[in-house]
């Protein structure tokens, strides 16, 4: 009786030790006491994390077809594998110059004048000190944005027929021959420029103008009892206090050199004017996906990614180095 007793007395202490051992806590830092405190955002995060896997990389699995002739009958894996020869018929085509030539002319265009443009509208805006003027001007340049892309090219495809507004106008200013603006590929490049510059010159200039607002008042004080005028105060304060945001939209719109605006150029472009609106977006369209070659579609957008991708990182490099400014 008294072992028993003994053996229970033995079995209660161990078991009391057992429970006044302490819990292990996790290290601060570490990932799992990270879980811990925030098990909440990242049951949160959850969803986002699911549909990004399952609609943006689960269908990258599809770039395979940019090296088979793919047929939809046979699917991705029953399709025959043709390596790089896609690749080599997007290079060695006919067309290949010409429309690389009009891809890049076309976006360089609305990146050398468009761009700079909106910078010098947002500059404008915040110089003007007449409040109501103000609101009044920047929803006139906004609105534009919020315009249909169909209902664009249709007004454009109007005002450019023989009796248009626009043709008429050029016929009794410059007296040029009277014809349909859309049929004659010498004047495609600049329809589309100023459109595009109609359409976005406000909205682009929204972030532009939010961040010349953020600027310190303080430093244009000390720029006036320095005797600076306006335009130096624009020119030496104003401009290099936005500097790192115009870097960062500068970068942007690098990586998307090669991505015209397609769904325009697709509304706007007939057989008459392939010679200068035929670009690598809308020559994907109509060979890949009109004739039902697939894989040659897939191959030259995966192209196109790369090299945006390249130049994306190329362009922060050269604002990193030159400018101290970078998205990365």
């Amino acid at each position: 009786m008294k072992n028993k007793i003994i053996a229970v007395e033995g079995t209660r202490r161990l078991s009391e030790k057992k429970e006044r051992k302490p819990k292990r806590v996790s290290k601060p830092g570490s990932l799992r006491h990270d879980l811990q405190v925030n098990r909440s955002l990242y049951l949160l995060a959850i969803p986002v994390i699911a549909y990004f896997i399952i609609f943006y990389y689960v269908p990258m699995g599809g770039l395979a077809m940019a090296f088979e002739n793919f047929k939809p009958q046979r699917g991705i894996f029953g399709s025959e594998w043709v390596g790089f020869k896609h690749f080599i018929d997007f290079f060695t085509g006919p067309n290949f110059l010409c429309i690389l030539r009009n891809t890049l002319v076309i976006s360089l265009l609305n990146l050398c004048i468009a761009f700079p443009l909106s910078i010098v509208f947002a500059l404008l805006l915040n110089e003007m000190n007449c409040l109501w003027a103000k609101k009044v001007v920047q929803t006139v340049s906004y609105m534009p944005y919020f315009i249909s892309i169909v209902v664009l090219c249709g007004l454009i495809t109007e005002f450019c027929s023989t009796q248009g507004v626009i043709t008429n106008f050029l016929v009794a200013v410059f007296g040029i021959p009277r014809e349909n603006l859309l049929t004659n590929p010498d004047y495609f490049w600049t329809i589309n420029l100023v459109s595009d510059i109609w359409q976005n010159l406000g909205y682009s200039s929204i972030i532009f103008v939010a961040a010349i607002t953020s600027v310190d008042r303080t430093y244009y004080e000390a720029a006036a009892l320095d005797g600076a005028n306006r335009l130096q105060r624009v020119w030496h304060v104003t401009v290099p206090s936005i500097m790192p945001t115009i870097a960062t939209m500068l970068i942007l719109r690098c990586g998307n050199l090669l991505n015209v605006g397609f769904e325009k150029i697709l509304l706007l472009y007939n057989s008459s004017i392939y010679e200068t609106a035929d670009v690598i977006s809308s020559h994907v369209q109509r060979l890949g996906i009109e004739q039902g070659q697939y894989g040659y579609a897939t191959a030259v957008g995966l192209l196109n990614s790369v090299v945006g991708t390249i130049l994306l990182f190329l362009s922060n490099y050269l604002s990193k180095k030159y400018t101290d400014s970078s998205i990365v």
